[in-house]
């Protein structure tokens, strides 16, 4: 592709989630400075879609196969690959989402399931607030801001943080992510002053990111969540696989009277040996589709 004498290049980038041990994991490649997503390009003579490319790329870089993929973003920011400043091609890539159940398995030779707040431990509050967040985060991005001067800066991280009284909008993960790329907070900034979290090889962190943010919104209002899960499940497991995305801990009982209300699951009829008393088995119950058009699990 040719525009304004700049050569194009179309890739593919995949953020592949699953659950294992009560904990959301991204699939990773090695091979380079730091972890990256399975990734490749777009080859127009091999892949007749762009879905079709993606999961060849999964397949032939981690050996797994994937059920749901959905599209995420494009990305096509300048100089995202640094090649381009030395008169590269621009590379615009295409993200996709995929989940797949507990326990897959994908191949060896550097490849790897990692916990995704390894990258972003600032949304992990399961535990409480993360403790990374008000230790360095948080001061550090209100010095960096103060210092600019700059009152739409200012705003932004208010916004993005929670700062000044400001509410914690959970879904905000890619705006935390860009905000600190442009203080200079992470490692993968253009002049990084300091390294919160693990770094991610070009800019797949902000990828994943995205991918989180896209997650938590969406397990609102659609029914996602289930992909994570084996067919039958406990209550109290869909509720630790929702914390686990959301990066937050849920009341209980208020959960279980939600998702008896929204009628999201039915009982199978059977129970699994638990310590204590046997826990009642459920499934996604399907016919919800067609009953609401928001069949998710509608936290706050």
């Amino acid at each position: 592709m040719e525009g304004d004498g700049t050569a194009v290049r179309l890739g593919i980038d995949a953020v592949v989630v699953s659950m294992h041990d009560e904990t959301p994991r991204v699939l990773t490649v090695e091979g380079g400075a730091a972890p990256r997503l399975p990734a490749g390009p777009f080859v127009p003579e091999r892949d007749r879609t762009l879905e079709l490319a993606a999961r060849r790329l999964i397949v032939e870089q981690t050996a797994l196969m994937v059920g749901y993929l959905e599209q995420l973003y494009t990305f096509g920011d300048r100089y995202r690959d640094p090649r381009e400043a030395a008169g590269g091609p621009r590379m615009v890539s295409v993200g996709y989402l995929a989940l797949v159940g507990a326990g897959a398995a994908a191949g060896s030779g550097g490849v790897a399931w990692r916990d995704w707040y390894g990258f972003l431990p600032w949304e992990d509050d399961r535990a409480g607030r993360a403790p990374l967040l008000d230790a360095a985060v948080l001061p550090y991005v209100a010095q960096t801001v103060a210092a600019q001067a700059d009152a739409a800066l200012a705003l932004r991280a208010r916004i993005a943080f929670g700062l000044d009284g400001a509410a914690w909008n959970n879904d905000a993960v890619l705006e935390r992510y860009e905000l600190l790329f442009e203080l200079g907070g992470v490692a993968e900034a253009r002049q990084p002053r300091a390294a919160f979290g693990a770094p991610m090889d070009g800019d797949h962190r902000r990828i994943l990111a995205t991918a989180i943010g896209r997650l938590r919104g969406k397990i609102k209002y659609r029914p996602i969540v289930f992909e994570l899960l084996p067919p039958a499940f406990t209550l109290s497991e869909l509720q630790r696989t929702v914390e686990a995305l959301a990066g937050m801990r849920i009341h209980g009982p208020n959960f279980r009277r939600l998702v008896e209300d929204t009628g999201i699951v039915e009982g199978t009829g059977e129970r699994r040996s638990t310590p204590g008393r046997p826990a009642e088995l459920f499934r996604f119950r399907s016919d919800v589709l067609a009953e609401r058009q928001d069949p998710g699990i509608g936290i706050r």
